[in-house]
């Protein structure tokens, strides 16, 4: 939130900065934002890697159907703190998270690299 607005992102690039608990910057992520119905829905479908994250809003549960390689999955709230971190294998559905307004995925293992577990706080930066 900023200003205490709802953020609305449209597709495009951008950076996801993960902060630790004691607000010290974790990492920096390449980040491709999907906002849109069409670009939510199309997903990492038929990838075989990704470089960085993919931002999904709104969103609170994803699909692995179809998709090539296993991925890491982080719900965030709308505060964007991290509520959940799972490791999905192809060909599996999660289930939803009540209080998830948004949902990171990424290449299974890069997540523990970059420090983003639970109760941790990300950041979105939005490319112009």
């Amino acid at each position: 939130m900023r200003g205490g607005a709802v953020v609305r992102w449209r597709d495009g690039r951008g950076e996801l900065v993960v902060r630790g608990r004691d607000g010290g910057v974790g990492a920096r992520v390449p980040l491709e934002i999907a906002a849109s119905y069409r670009a939510r829905t199309r997903g990492l479908l038929g990838r075989e890697s990704l470089e960085g994250a993919l931002l999904l809003s709104p969103a609170n549960s994803i699909h692995t159907f179809r998709m090539r390689m296993p991925i890491d999955v982080a719900y965030l709230d709308r505060r964007l703190r991290v509520l959940d971190v799972r490791t999905m294998p192809p060909g599996r559905l999660g289930r939803p998270r009540v209080r998830a307004r948004h949902v990171v995925e990424a290449e299974a293992g890069a997540m523990a690299v970059w420090g983003l577990d639970v109760g941790a706080v990300v950041e979105v930066r939005e490319l112009r």
